[in-house]
């Protein structure tokens, strides 16, 4: 997917309001992750090195329309200051006198960074008065907030109309270009592997991708729904009883289109995420008692062939519960496996989410070719969806 961005001339001596999405996992008063914080890196430097005059506008938790000290964006200035080497001028509010004020007093070096947007109940319900009164002080809009992108919010789309000018920043073309690149016309063999906890998250993206796929691997708790349509024992497995004939329909289509599915042959299988009766047991052989938490090693070695010359790579969805080590293994091989391939020459991506929590943790998230920034984003972009935040500046 191609997206209008700007060039030097376009947004120099301006004032710029920029979406990004500082919404970062925060705990103790610490930003534990800032990996989206770095995302918009590019984007502000080319701004600056213009001649631009910047303020950044995010949402962060869900305060639900009301001022509530817990959801202030103030807590994260430090982490932004030390991520972007800048003097951070905050504001306690995203619209108003005292926003204009403090755009018209910027210095070089410095940025502004606004107040939690959703602190206004006015910004989730798209409302013009409102993203006019945000747009005001600014003559340019730059969307770079890739995982709000698939919200139509006042910060994400509803300013545009209020502006001389609206592009794409760098962030958001990339997730545009390498999204699209798994999605739309992938190379073949084309490789689509599917985790997670829920089947129902993922009908949409298989509607759409299914005929496109070569082969597609499913596993964590979302196999099980699959497995059960197989007519085998789950066990107290994870199990979407409304998603059965889905399932089997899935599974009867793929098979007349020449699609390869692959289900789990064997899983590491406990009563309970915290027991410690975990034990590697067959697909054929699930104990009533017993639940899948993780695929088993020889479903590792039938997923990593099955990676084995592809081309095109794309992966939402963990294979099992990996923030515990007893269940970690399976995704660990997995994310191994897409780097693998990744240096090979395979175009690969990480659907954001757990899924992007899963690489940075096992130490691959620069080994493949793009980890998303957006979990529902990303599901919705590659379902075929228009997304609000991208959709004014393809072309």
């Amino acid at each position: 997917m191609k997206l209008k961005t700007f060039t030097p001339a376009d947004v120099a001596g301006k004032k710029v309001l920029m979406r990004v999405d500082f919404n970062v996992p925060f705990k103790n008063g610490k930003v534990t992750d800032n990996a989206r914080i770095l995302a918009h890196t590019s984007t502000l430097k080319k701004l600056l090195d213009a001649g631009a005059k910047v303020a950044l506008v995010s949402h962060f938790g869900r305060p639900k329309g009301k001022v509530d000290p817990a959801f202030s964006l103030s807590q994260i200035v430090p982490d932004v200051e030390k991520a972007y080497g800048l003097k951070v001028v905050f504001v306690d509010d995203c619209v108003g006198d005292k926003v204009a004020a403090a755009v018209d007093a910027l210095k070089p070096g410095e940025i502004v960074m606004l107040e939690n947007s959703r602190y206004h109940p006015e910004e989730q319900k798209n409302d013009p008065e409102f993203s006019k009164k945000m747009a005001a002080p600014f003559d340019v809009f730059v969307m770079d907030a890739f995982s709000a992108s698939h919200r139509a919010d006042c910060s994400t789309s509803g300013v545009i109309p209020f502006v001389k000018a609206a592009f794409a920043g760098d962030l958001l073309m990339r997730e545009g270009d390498m999204l699209g690149a798994v999605s739309e016309n992938p190379a073949k063999p084309y490789v689509l592997i599917l985790g997670g906890a829920k089947v129902s998250d993922k009908i949409a993206i298989v509607g759409n991708l299914l005929n496109k796929a070569t082969t597609i691997l499913i596993g964590g708790g979302m196999a099980y729904t699959f497995l059960k349509a197989q007519g085998k024992e789950i066990g107290k497995s994870l199990c979407d009883t409304e998603r059965l004939d889905f399932a089997k329909d899935t599974l009867k289509k793929a098979a007349d289109m020449g699609v390869k599915i692959l289900l789990p042959v064997d899983s590491v299988v406990a009563s309970a995420i915290d027991a410690s009766d975990t034990e590697v047991v067959s697909s054929d052989a699930m104990p009533a008692g017993k639940m899948g938490l993780d695929i088993g090693p020889e479903t590792v070695k039938l997923f990593v062939a099955a990676l084995d010359g592809a081309k095109s790579v794309l992966w939402n969805g963990p294979m099992g519960v990996f923030e515990d080590e007893k269940f970690a293994e399976g995704t660990k091989k997995l994310a191994e496996a897409v780097a693998a391939v990744t240096a090979k020459g395979a175009t690969t991506v990480i659907g954001g989410g757990d899924t992007a929590s899963a690489v940075r943790q096992f130490k691959v998230a620069d080994k493949v070719s793009h980890v998303s920034t957006g979990g529902g984003a990303s599901l919705e972009f590659c379902e075929g969806k228009e997304l609000p935040g991208m959709a004014p500046f393809k072309i």
